[in-house]
């Protein structure tokens, strides 16, 4: 069916505030352009139409109606509303913010057509002064234990296993290198044999009574054990019942820590001294906590700005955010754990998640918000630097970073990030930012100077 382009003179529009996120429009088409419309589709027809008797091209339109005008209006209809629907929502000054609910009539080619629209727009949101905002920072305090407790976890990290003589008894923090068989009953039960397990007396690994029995074994010695597998075990074959297991250890190692030297420094992070290291593991948590800090700065921030401001969400936009939540678990579970376990999660997130999109809906607008206040932009150089810092954390050529930027449209969201992180640069600057204990709960004062 040809299309031809609505104009102004063709559509009539009212349009009613139904609430400050919904705008209701009745759109009248004119009868000329309806007529013509139907014209327009007539004659479509008469090209193409076959029909006993006549030539193609020559089926009169009395002919055409018999046979087509039972479902042509319903054509026409949806040709009219696309044809006039942007033409009408121009006309009307909005700006909708997501799809168009359209209910209409059934066009009749003597009578203008009638149809009405509703769309969701954004809401009026009037900011305050945003000296009134108040942002909490948590101070950023370094003690000498926390470096050396960072120290502790590298020199875990370098720990060795040192086999013992053949004479050692084992005791607690040993680590035993052991076969074990275990029975039911007398029989062998699923998952009671295994060769070459390495256990660590004392960690509690294995099921009460367990670790206990092989306290002084040595390396080439077989022991039998008798256990009692607790009432809530979790599996009804072992629940409650004894089980003899028959072990026998082929090595009793001890755990041995590097010396916190020179040498350690060297081999953990290729640095001169002790100094050195410990000098980098304050640096690198001091930007660690700066940088939680400066989150938990944004999140005070757009509280107390959320708090300062009252607008209505559109629901529509609710619901598409929330749908967008539902996918990125259903992307993120995809895979690594049974569908079926996904769907109850995603059940459980369609009836108790709206709060949680609302939330990110109003943060989304008052950003935007304050953006457009402040004629805050961000420049496709911006972007750009963006993609390329993308690239250098993730090891890839920023062609082939800007490549799936492009066919995943990331360009928008990136374009927002940065966006963002300006609008929070603002509010940090007019704010009354107070420093609070890191530890403090909301609301507590700020720390005193």
């Amino acid at each position: 069916m040809s299309e031809t382009t609505a104009t102004n003179e063709d559509i009539l529009v009212e349009c009613d505030e139904t609430s400050p996120v919904l705008r209701t429009l009745t759109i009248e088409v004119s009868a000329p352009r309806v007529a013509r419309a139907f014209e327009a589709a007539y004659a479509e027809l008469k090209k193409t139409a076959r029909v006993r008797g006549f030539r193609p091209g020559r089926v009169p339109r009395n002919v055409l109606e018999q046979m087509y005008g039972a479902q042509l209006p319903d054509e026409i209809e949806r040709t009219l509303v696309s044809e006039t629907l942007a033409v009408a929502i121009e006309k009307a000054e909005v700006t909708p913010i997501s799809e168009p609910d359209v209910e209409a009539q059934r066009p009749s080619s003597k009578d203008s057509f009638r149809y009405t629209v509703r769309v969701e727009v954004k809401p009026e949101i009037v900011l305050p002064d945003l000296s009134e905002v108040v942002g909490r920072r948590p101070a950023v305090h370094l003690a000498d234990n926390e470096i050396e407790a960072e120290v502790e976890k590298m020199r875990e990290g370098q720990v060795q296993w040192i086999e013992e003589d053949e004479g050692t008894e084992a005791a607690n923090e040993h680590s035993l290198v052991l076969d074990f068989s275990g029975r039911i009953d007398g029989e062998v039960f699923q998952g009671g044999t295994a060769e070459g397990v390495e256990l660590l007396l004392g960690s509690g690994t294995m099921v009460p009574g367990f670790e206990d029995q092989l306290i002084g074994v040595r390396a080439g010695e077989e022991r039998q054990i008798e256990v009692t597998f607790p009432e809530d075990y979790g599996s009804e074959e072992m629940n409650g019942k004894e089980a003899t297991f028959d072990c026998k250890i082929s090595a009793v190692r001890r755990r041995e820590l590097p010396e916190l030297d020179d040498e350690f420094a060297k081999d953990v992070g290729e640095f001169e001294t002790m100094e050195a290291l410990r000098s980098q593991i304050r640096s690198d948590l001091e930007e660690q906590r700066n940088s939680q800090a400066d989150e938990a700065l944004d999140r005070s921030l757009m509280e107390s700005l959320l708090g300062l401001c009252d607008f209505e969400v559109p629901p529509g936009v609710v619901d598409r955010q929330l749908q967008s939540q539902m996918q990125s678990l259903y992307q993120q579970f995809k895979g690594r754990m049974p569908d079926e376990m996904i769907q109850q999660q995603l059940q459980r997130m369609q009836e108790d998640g709206r709060p949680v999109a609302e939330r990110r809906v109003r943060e989304i607008l008052v950003l935007e918000a304050v953006a457009l206040a402040r004629e805050i932009e961000v420049a496709s150089e911006e972007v750009d630097a963006r993609i390329e810092e993308m690239a250098e954390q993730q090891g890839m050529e920023v062609a082939q970073v800007r490549q799936m930027a492009e066919q995943q449209g990331w360009f928008s969201a990136i374009e927002a990030e940065l966006r963002d992180k300006k609008v929070y640069s603002v509010l940090s600057e007019s704010a009354d930012i107070q420093e609070v204990d890191a530890d403090a709960p909301e609301g507590e004062a700020p720390v005193e100077a």
